[in-house]
């Protein structure tokens, strides 16, 4: 959840900025380039002062190749560090599913379908990143009602671009599918999810790829908003915005992590973390302040309706780890031409939680 004034005045710039370039590629360029790491000089900055100032943090995560799905936050670089590179070096996958947040899908009227695009590439630090040749296959074939193109939902949105300088520094002949997971009933996104799992397992089998050392999901989430000030004048604070409040509400973040996103993943663990976040009389509105309350049970869903399709193991998740804005040292970022999107104080501060699965 951004809230940076000047990235909605830059939006006009962006949608120019979107057309196509003189070699008649449609690229996607980046909506955040404040929080975000859009130049190849600043994301080996950003990693090398991660290892520095977070390396134990680093050194005890865990390190699982061939990851076959992660959840992993969207935050600015400076708030989230070491969670970023720990996360996302469990992905070795040439070909990565994105799922992301459609923060704006009100704007457009978007729910109860998955929002594609129809870029050729996404402009990343180091290069283009190219469209997978699945993305096509996969919203072929998708009933018309459950999925759509919208490339203007997916210029303003920044979550999945969060993660692609990292994925795209460890290998720079990554191919991605970018999914934005709207406003959804449980009951849709169970549908849903059933219906894409079965449209990548006949891809993955038509093109002879492996998930996990071929193809990799990941999914985005920053998790509690939480805070009286600076939430566009609501208060996200049901504790208390003081370190007593702070306290309680971590406590309570643990325990969604370690009941419903970590170990032996099930159906039952996804619908319960629905409950945590959607509000039971209002699927649209919050009861705990994720932003991905349906980004994550739909991939998690997909997952493992994947898993029982191709007769895999059965998915176990591992944390990687939970911190906060104001919990660790911040990234200095403003010597690269960086900065924050969002304060970060007792009043107002983000929660982010990262897990692998294997």
């Amino acid at each position: 959840m951004k809230v940076n004034a000047a990235l909605f005045l830059a939006l006009p710039l962006l949608l120019l900025s979107c057309g196509k370039t003189k070699e008649h590629e449609q690229v996607r360029f980046p909506v955040d380039t404040i929080g975000f790491a859009t130049k190849d000089y600043q994301v080996d900055s950003i990693l090398n002062r991660i290892s520095r100032i977070q390396g134990d943090f680093l050194e005890s995560a865990p390190n699982i190749k061939e990851s076959r799905l992660a959840i992993c936050p969207h935050d600015d670089h400076t708030y989230v560090g070491w969670l970023y590179p720990a996360t996302l070096r469990n992905i070795t996958a040439k070909t990565v599913i994105l799922f992301g947040v459609a923060h704006k899908a009100m704007r457009y009227g978007l729910q109860d379908k998955l929002v594609f695009e129809s870029f050729d590439s996404w402009k990343g630090p180091f290069g283009n990143i190219k469209i997978s040749k699945l993305r096509n296959q996969i919203y072929k074939l998708l009933p018309q009602n459950d999925a759509i193109k919208h490339d203007s939902m997916h210029i303003v949105e920044h979550s999945i671009e969060s993660m692609l300088p990292f994925l795209q520094k460890q290998n720079r002949d990554i191919e991605i599918v970018p999914i934005l997971v709207p406003y959804m009933s449980m009951e849709r996104i169970e549908v849903l999810a059933e219906k894409l799992a079965r449209a990548l397992d006949v891809t993955f089998k038509k093109e002879g790829l492996s998930w996990g050392s071929d193809v990799a999901i990941v999914v985005t989430t920053d998790a509690v908003h939480y805070g009286d000030m600076d939430w566009g004048g609501k208060n996200y604070a049901p504790f208390g915005a003081d370190s007593a409040g702070y306290k309680k509400a971590k406590a309570l973040e643990l325990e969604i992590l370690n009941t419903t996103l970590v170990g032996d993943l099930s159906p039952e663990m996804v619908r319960n973390f629905y409950s945590y976040t959607v509000d039971s009389s209002n699927y649209m509105e919050y009861k705990w302040t994720w932003c991905g309350r349906y980004s994550i049970p739909f991939a998690l869903l997909t997952a493992l309706n994947l898993n029982k399709l191709q007769n895999g193991q059965a998915l176990v998740g591992v944390p990687v780890g939970y911190s906060t804005s104001i919990e660790n040292t911040q990234i200095p970022v403003e010597d690269l031409g960086m900065g924050h999107t969002a304060p970060a104080n007792i009043r107002h501060w983000v929660g982010y939680a990262a897990v692998v699965y294997h």
